[in-house]
């Protein structure tokens, strides 16, 4: 009877053993080696600007188009996000509310670029919103595609290159 109860009792005491062992140097055991905590890569589509192939992730929604990049640290090299809006030929306006890391704007429309913003920089932490500064355009356009700030340079984008767009399946 002593032994049907001594096994039992001897396992609890062990398993309180090792738990506390566990918890006591969970703090210096490195999980995160262990478990993918990343971010999953969003699907992306190719598209060409001017002669350079970019993936580029699809804001096709208001709430994609709303988050846009803010709260990201940054950004792949030759990734971007391409703004696309439920009707074309509009005058949207844009700014870097959230945003972790400066970008460059390509606004296209008819498949070509027809205006660049160069390294537009990341807003003072404290601004208020109603102080942030905006970027638009004054020509109707169709799609605006945020890049990392100096990929116009140096893909030598420009006015009037195109935009090959029949990757996205539309």
């Amino acid at each position: 009877m002593v032994k049907n109860l001594f096994l039992p009792i001897l396992a609890v005491i062990a398993f309180v053993v090792i738990v506390g062992l566990f918890s006591k140097n969970s703090s210096q055991v490195n999980l995160a080696k262990y478990i993918n905590f990343a971010t999953p890569t969003p699907a992306t589509k190719e598209i060409k600007v001017g002669s350079t192939l970019i993936n580029v992730e699809v804001a096709d929604t208001m709430d994609k188009r709303t988050k846009g990049l803010s709260g990201r640290n940054s950004m792949d090299l030759n990734y971007g996000m391409l703004f696309v809006f439920d009707s074309k030929g509009i005058l949207p306006v844009f700014w870097m509310k959230g945003m972790l890391f400066p970008l460059d704007f390509i606004w296209i429309a008819n498949g070509k670029i027809v205006k660049v913003d160069r390294n537009i920089p990341i807003p003072k932490a404290d601004t208020p919103d109603e102080n942030l500064p905006t970027y638009k355009t004054t020509v109707p356009i169709d799609y605006v595609l945020e890049v990392n700030a100096g990929f116009i340079d140096k893909n030598n984008i420009k006015v009037d290159d195109p935009v090959d767009l029949t990757n996205l399946g539309k």
